[in-house]
């Protein structure tokens, strides 16, 4: 057994949750550091002695101490779509990573994995693009040797991607889409971005890489609604929109309590999300990664 543990911020997550399976599955101790351990005990059985759940704030420099405290690793999987009050684009994507690799490298922390995104760009005219960008540019300048890895947009049973859209095509016999249906993505399955995570962590080579995590198929936003309405056996129409018109939409959807659309998805659907093929992704982790219309059928089925 290796004794070596990671520290995961946002173990509860969509993502973190899986990171913290596939490290266990490797061998490592898990320290499952989020504001509500309780839901730790609730998604984990932490009778499994190699794994713990700890209370710790992303924005309180002494509760991420304590959660590194002895830490061979750890895992930045915190992230935000929608600002809320003072959780900020700004205060969880740059201030937050930056706390999070600064402590990790006074604790002599050896590992840093920061989950970023395709694309992330600080010189991006969206917020959250250049935020994810500047908070790379942060971990890197507190943690040179930190592993960046960005992932396409995620998908898998209970996402916020693709079970929005199976639940708007049953619902919406015209489905509205974004501008012309156009923009390329590459969508990557969570369980192979989680996989590639806790491989990154046991690679023997320290120095600092950037892993783009794309799936196998690249494909126009309308192909891939085409492609999930054709698994879900429907048959929508599907009608363009023009962008500034969901953005305009998007200024009166702020006034809901939660609103159906969010300027930061709009601008996000503007912009191709593709892996690079310069970088190194899932191939150099030694990970087929497993395309939508295998997973669509699991997610199916919970939906």
């Amino acid at each position: 057994m290796n004794d070596r543990t990671v520290t995961v911020f946002g173990g509860t997550g969509f993502l973190g949750r899986r990171v913290v399976r596939h490290l266990r599955k490797r061998g490592f101790s898990v320290r499952i550091a989020s504001r509500h351990p309780d839901r730790g005990h609730r998604l984990f059985a932490l009778d499994d002695p190699q794994l713990q759940s700890v209370a710790a704030n992303i924005h309180d420099e002494r509760s991420v101490a304590d959660a590194l405290a002895g830490a061979y690793g750890v895992v930045n999987a915190v992230s935000l779509y929608v600002e809320h009050g003072q959780e900020t684009f700004h205060s969880v994507h740059v201030e937050a990573a930056e706390r999070v690799a600064a402590q990790a490298h006074r604790a002599g922390v050896e590992r840093l994995v920061h989950v970023s995104g395709i694309g992330a760009d600080a010189a991006s005219p969206s917020l959250y693009i250049r935020k994810r960008g500047e908070g790379e540019l942060a971990v890197r300048a507190a943690f040179a040797d930190a592993i960046l890895i960005r992932p396409a947009v995620m998908f898998g049973p209970d996402d916020a991607f693709l079970t929005t859209i199976l639940k708007l095509l049953g619902r919406l016999p015209i489905y509205p889409m974004f501008g012309r249906g156009l923009t390329r993505l590459q969508p990557a399955y969570v369980e192979d971005v989680a996989e590639a995570i806790a491989r990154a962590l046991q690679r023997t080579k320290t120095r600092a890489t950037t892993f783009e995590c794309g799936g196998p198929h690249v494909y126009s936003y309308k192909e891939l609604l085409r492609s999930v309405a054709h698994e879900a056996d429907l048959k929508p129409i599907l009608i363009p929109i023009p962008f500034a018109a969901w953005h305009a939409l998007t200024w009166i959807a702020k006034l809901l309590p939660s609103p159906p659309v969010t300027r930061n998805q709009v601008e996000l659907m503007q912009v191709d999300n593709v892996s690079s093929p310069e970088m190194p992704g899932f191939g150099e982790l030694g990970i087929s990664p497993h395309a939508v219309e295998e997973i669509l059928q699991e997610i199916l089925w919970d939906h």
